[in-house]
């Protein structure tokens, strides 16, 4: 074979590549879709339970507990019955001990169903997606994070890792599923109609061992820094709603349905400072192996540019933030605020600086 023809023949097989990966990040997207109206299903089946609709039996200590309905079970002619053990829902009128919620299927069975089905579809959309990344990856003979394009899919597939990895160690997550799944759709929906581009090689700068340190655990840190984000929000809105419950409001219908059935707003601050706090080690190193690999490739380990700057400023907002949680003025809504802002710098930092900002790590004309 002539070299003009292995040439030929490399050329073909990687556009060929390049379609499978089109072709198998639209399926995870289709795959994401019927996971999105599983998660769906599972808070509506939610809504009818028992447990999420009412909590009407409150006990000498202040709190509402319900038990759900007795389950029966006809066994060779006879019926035994068995009964569900109590579930605490929340704290009474002037108490802020609220126990976690029985989670999005609220203590229904079929929601349940629901919920381990979405779960099912989340991990087999989460298969096709990261196949898809590697076939990317082979289009293009190198780490698929060269441009915009590349850098979502592959970010939205590590968040969906990150959560997996989260339910297979048994950590009470899964309120997170419809929430993670509508991003990571909107993520895809952008990376295939506005970012999308054509594999190409990387500019001579570019191709060094540093791109799979530094780009990689930047692409990490973001998907954690999005969970904690996602919780945080959520924090916010049941934390007011617990106030609200402590000074004898009375929410809506809906904000009760969906927020009683989330961990309580203490349960999820910790959990959005805990997330935060073991990642932040990670996005301090990134900096450093940007600056490193800066050096190598432009002989300087900093130079202001956009994207140096708008990293370090993340750093500094995520830096005030856990400093400010282990304080005790700056616990609760404050620090969240703080958290909240530290994650847009790191949206805008990923976003607007990539897109719209000339630089050296622009992405302008993906």
């Amino acid at each position: 074979m002539t070299l003009a023809a292995a040439t030929q023949l490399a050329v073909a097989t990687n556009e060929h590549l390049a379609s499978i990966s089109n072709t198998l990040i639209y399926s995870s997207m289709a795959v994401y879709t019927l996971a999105f109206f599983a998660y769906i299903a599972e808070w509506l089946f939610g809504s009818r339970s028992k447990v999420a609709r009412t909590a009407a039996a409150l006990t000498a200590d202040g709190a509402r507990k319900t038990a759900g309905p007795a389950v029966t079970v006809k066994q060779a002619g006879g019926t035994a019955v068995l009964e569900r053990p109590q579930v605490v829902v929340r704290s009474a009128s002037g108490a802020r001990d609220v126990p976690d919620g029985p989670g999005a299927h609220g203590g229904d069975v079929q929601g349940d169903l629901y919920g381990r089905i979405a779960i099912s579809l989340t991990a087999l959309a989460f298969l096709v997606e990261l196949a898809g990344v590697v076939a990317r990856a082979a289009s293009v003979e190198r780490a698929p994070w060269g441009n915009m394009y590349e850098f979502n899919i592959t970010f939205s597939t590590v968040a969906v890792a990150v959560y997996l990895t989260l339910l297979a160690l048994r950590k009470n997550v899964r309120w997170l599923g419809l929430f993670l799944i509508t991003t990571v759709l909107l993520d895809l929906g952008l990376a295939v109609t506005v970012l999308y581009t054509a594999s190409d090689q990387l500019v001579p700068a570019l191709h060094s061992y540093w791109l799979y340190i530094h780009v990689s655990t930047a692409i990490f840190c973001g998907a954690v820094f999005y969970v904690g984000a996602v919780a945080t929000i959520l924090y916010l809105f049941k934390d007011a709603y617990e106030s609200k419950l402590q000074s004898g409001g009375k929410p809506g219908t809906f904000a009760t349905s969906v927020l009683e059935r989330l961990p309580a707003s203490a349960s999820l601050d910790k959990f959005a400072y805990r997330v935060n706090a073991a990642v932040f080690p990670l996005w301090t190193f990134t900096i450093i192996a940007g600056a490193i690999w800066a050096g190598d490739a432009w002989g300087r380990y900093w130079n202001w540019d956009p994207k140096e700057t708008w990293s370090f400023i993340t750093w500094v907002a995520y830096a005030c933030y856990l400093h400010a949680r282990a304080t005790a003025g700056w616990k609760g809504r404050k620090a969240a605020y703080l958290a909240l802002i530290a994650f847009g710098c790191w949206l805008f930092n990923y976003y607007g600086v990539n897109i719209f900002v000339t630089g050296k790590h622009s992405y302008a004309g993906v």
